[in-house]
Order: C-alpha cells, then sequence, then structure tokens
C-alpha cells in the first residue's frame, strides 16, 4: 500500500533511464556494440581521475563527519530528553528546508570575504582575502563537504532520534540499575541497536555525494571560471554529453558512478547485516 504509489516513479525515473544508460555505456554512436571501449576511452581522458579523486575526497569527510557529528549529536540530545533538545532539533533541521542551490547560495556569501559577517574567521583563521581564495580548488572538498552537512545533519538527527526512541526503556532502566552511566549506556546500549539506521544513512548519504553537481557548477559561474566545470564526476559526465556530444562516453561515467555506489552499498549492507532479521 505504502510502497505502490512510488513504483510507477521509481520505474520511469529510475530504472528505466538506468538501463537506457547502460546501453549506451556498451554501444558506439551509430549503435553497434563497442564493448568496454567507452570505459577506457573516459578512464584515458585527463579530467577522469581528478573528478573521480574530488568525489572520494568530498565523500570522505562528509560521511566521516555525518557519522560522527550526527550520531553523537542524536545521542548527547536523546541523552538530555526535554523541550531544549526539541528546540534544538527543530534548529538542525531549518537548514535542510532550503535546496541545494539556495544553500550554494547561501555559502558563497558567507565565503565572501568583502560581505560575509564571519569575515575576520576567513581573514585569520583561512588567510582568505578574497573571494577567489575562500574558493580555491584544494578547499573545494571540504567546503562542499560543510554545505552537505550543513543541509542534511539536521534530518539525519530526526531520523536518528526516532531510532533512538524505538528503544525500550526497560533497557536502559536495567542498565542504571547495574551501575552504567549515560556514556555507558550511548555506547554499549544505544549505539549498536542504532547501526542498521547509520548504515542506511550512510548508503543514502554515499549514493548522493557521487552523484555531486549543483555545488561546484554553481561555485563555477560565480568564481567565472576559476574552478574547473569538470570539477566531479558528474559535471564530466555532463560536459562529455551536452557539449562534446559524446552521450556514450557519458553514459560510461554515470554506470562508473552507479558500479561504485553498488559496492559500496553492497559493503555496507553485508558488513552491518542492514537487512537481517534478529530472531
Amino acid at each position: 500500500m505504502f510502497v505502490g504509489p512510488y513504483l510507477p516513479f521509481l520505474v520511469v525515473f529510475g530504472v528505466l533511464p538506468m538501463i537506457y544508460a547502460v546501453g549506451l555505456a556498451f554501444t558506439d554512436d551509430a549503435g553497434g556494440w563497442a564493448g568496454f571501449r567507452n570505459f577506457t576511452r573516459t578512464i584515458g581522458d585527463y579530467r577522469f581521475l581528478p573528478a573521480f579523486g574530488h568525489i572520494l575526497l568530498y565523500t570522505s569527510v562528509w560521511l566521516g563527519s555525518l557519522v560522527v557529528l550526527v550520531v553523537g549529536l542524536t545521542l548527547l540530545l536523546h541523552g538530555r530528553a526535554n523541550r531544549v533538545s526539541s528546540t534544538f532539533r527543530f534548529l538542525f533541521y531549518i537548514p535542510g528546508a532550503l535546496a541545494g542551490a539556495s544553500s550554494v547560495l547561501v555559502w558563497l556569501f558567507m565565503l565572501d570575504p568583502a560581505v560575509s559577517p564571519g569575515s575576520f574567521l576567513l581573514h585569520d583563521v583561512f588567510g582568505a582575502q578574497l573571494f577567489v581564495e575562500s574558493i580555491a580548488p584544494g578547499k573545494l572538498p571540504f567546503i562542499f563537504a560543510m554545505i552537505a552537512f550543513w543541509t542534511g545533519a539536521g534530518g539525519w538527527i530526526v531520523i536518528m532520534y526516532g531510532a533512538l526512541n524505538t528503544i525500550p526503556q526497560d533497557l536502559e532502566d536495567a542498565a542504571r540499575i547495574d551501575g552504567a552511566g549515560p556514556v555507558t549506556i550511548a555506547l554499549r546500549i544505544k549505539l549498536p541497536l542504532i547501526r542498521k539506521w547509520i548504515a542506511y544513512m550512510a548508503i543514502l548519504s554515499f549514493a548522493t555525494g557521487t552523484q555531486l553537481f549543483v555545488e561546484p557548477q554553481l561555485v563555477n559561474q560565480a568564481s567565472l571560471g576559476q574552478v574547473p566545470d569538470t570539477w566531479s564526476a558528474n559535471q564530466l559526465a555532463f560536459q562529455l554529453a551536452f557539449r562534446y556530444a559524446d552521450f556514450n562516453a557519458a553514459a560510461a561515467v554515470s554506470v562508473d558512478l552507479l558500479a561504485i555506489g553498488l559496492i559500496a552499498a553492497a559493503l555496507i549492507v553485508t558488513r552491518t547485516g542492514l537487512f537481517r532479521t534478529d530472531d
């Protein structure tokens, strides 16, 4: 009943485009079988490895901050469950109401030393005197991870908090009777019981992170080309398709991203037992 209305959209906008992309990736522009030539051709492109390297660094920083900070903040709020924690959950969630493009525009303003309210931090901590210094290519993976965390962490905190509320209160009461403190309860009881939710967050966040496109595209335009328009793998696929009309190569890059996401999801699922039911 709940999944039924979603399935047609999944098929039309998910499954069918994926099949079409796989077909393009293994054929040439005339429709003939190309084997792995499109993949070897894109891997040999001088922009391929830097683009995927940027995505790897960005997703590593972002996932690390999500797992550590989101889970830590959620455990802290749940340990002090009251009206104050409800207010904090609401405040954490507010940035998530902004669309990705809007978030980038907000952060472009925040990263400009000339107009940012935190210009003293940009000057004294990051040593940036100009906007182009704030968005230097070496800083971009960390900037994009910060933007993604700012917009997405609040929603995951709400989800994790709901997961913690499913833990029977009897377990916590029994642990307190045995002398366990708040830290022990959080690490030994709560954390193991929400590991599947953490794995779920990691899978979806990794898949979203590898599809990074809007943020570097807007920064490229705001910096007047200081940031390459092939900074991310998705940007590279976009340029191959719509600048060079090489749709087969673009599809090959897309299939690479799909394979990376599926492999990462499979590893997380098998390591955490995401779909294993308890006896």
